[in-house]
């Protein structure tokens, strides 16, 4: 592994980012959308709009340039004004060529939408980190990257040139990697987890020296120093971050990469459980079993029938 915890979680999680549509509306209009086992993801092109959650929470208002990622939860609505019944997606009239729909009368406002696949690890390495809903402001930092993938993407849709494809779910992973560096910049809107601890500068050596050398038989006291901590400050601080205790975080990153391992390839077992920091298989079995519910064999089973 690197020394780049987000590349390598990104990575482990094997999440598959694409832009694939979208909607161009004008006048009275309003769309119900959800992620369901997706991270659901929405780029306003031109205009602004309403964001509506569930609950009652208010209106959050969307300019042009903002990006939008649900953890797919739960269902929102994007509109022109409350109080309008919205359609469902499948209700829209969509382009087969760019995946574009239609709502109301006009083209005001023009919404690239997409979703975030992350069921191969069961989406809960990603899910875990995530708020319910990122919204990244068209003022922040990673806004004119944000905004020229955009513009490639749309132009991608259009224009139907050779490798579209393919360009098109390329630009829609560096979308994604520039969402989550804008919530390292915003780190107290996070949940307790491993983006929230690499956000916390005073973790992230740690977080580094994890992530690098997970066989190692990493020691609390070794992390601190890292940190330049004491123990007590290190593990107190590193909980209230990850949302976990260090070494139960090595573990778990552990057994995320064990089942990458197990899901892609044909390593042996036994020696999968060495490339992980276990010395016995039987203790390596167990210890996946706890975490992920499946002995390993059965896991690799089930995963590629």
């Amino acid at each position: 592994m690197s020394t780049d915890p987000l590349s390598d979680a990104l990575a482990v999680a094997d999440a598959r980012s694409v832009l694939s549509g979208g909607f161009t509306a004008g006048g009275r209009w309003a769309i119900r959308l959800r992620g369901r086992d997706k991270l659901k993801v929405n780029v306003l092109a031109r205009g602004s709009c309403l964001l509506i959650t569930e609950g009652g929470a208010a209106p959050v208002v969307l300019s042009e340039g903002d990006v939008v990622v649900s953890d797919g939860r739960r269902s929102y609505v994007l509109c022109s004004e409350p109080g309008l019944v919205p359609v469902g997606p499948e209700e829209v009239a969509v382009d087969p060529c760019t995946g574009m729909g239609t709502l109301g009368g006009g083209a005001e406002v023009v919404c690239v939408s997409g979703h975030i696949d992350v069921s191969r690890d069961g989406g809960d390495l990603l899910r875990r980190a995530l708020p319910e809903l990122i919204h990244v402001r068209s003022g922040t930092a990673e806004a004119p990257v944000l905004r020229w993938l955009t513009d490639r993407l749309i132009a991608e849709a259009a224009g139907g040139r050779a490798g579209s494809a393919f360009s098109s779910d390329h630009l829609a992973q560096l979308m994604f990697v520039e969402v989550l560096r804008a919530c390292l910049g915003e780190a107290e809107g996070l949940p307790p987890g491993w983006l929230r601890a690499l956000a916390d500068e005073r973790l992230a050596p740690a977080l580094r020296l994890l992530h690098a050398d997970p066989a190692h038989p990493w020691q609390l006291e070794e992390l601190a120093r890292a940190a330049a901590m004491s123990r007590t400050t290190f593990a107190v601080r590193f909980r209230e971050a990850a949302g976990v205790p260090p070494l139960t975080y090595l573990q778990n990153w552990r057994m995320s990469l064990a089942a990458r391992a197990l899901r892609e390839d044909s390593t042996p077992v036994a020696a999968l459980a060495r490339s992980v920091g276990y010395t016995s298989e039987s203790a390596f079995s167990n210890a996946f079993k706890r975490t992920v519910g499946l002995a390993p064999r059965r896991y690799r089973e089930t995963v590629r029938d």
